[in-house]
């Protein structure tokens, strides 16, 4: 049984160290055609929104490019942080860590 915590304490400061480190990796991602592009780490935080000019003169479609690149480096982020934790798991799933 102990060596059983043991193992479970052990898994727990890898997979704390490799959220720390998987939230610091930055990710980027380009939507229409590279008009849009949006620069962020896995934890979320946005670093840089780059717009292509020739698409200021649209501004719904603008609204919708930047909705989309801020939504796809999102998910891209937490598929990144999800795939750090599976390696860690081994593919388990343990509800509420990710």
């Amino acid at each position: 049984m102990n060596e059983l915590i043991r193992q479970a304490q052990l898994m727990q400061k890898k997979m704390l160290k490799a959220q720390e480190e998987t939230g610091k990796k930055e990710i980027e991602t380009s939507v229409g055609g590279g008009m849009v592009t949006v620069r962020a780490t896995c934890a979320g935080e946005l670093l840089s929104v780059k717009i292509d000019p020739a698409v200021l003169e649209d501004v719904e479609m603008l609204q919708d490019l930047i909705l989309s690149a801020v939504n796809e480096v999102i998910k891209k982020g937490k598929d990144t942080v999800q795939a750090e934790m599976s390696q860690i798991t081994g593919g388990m799933k343990i509800p509420g860590l990710f």
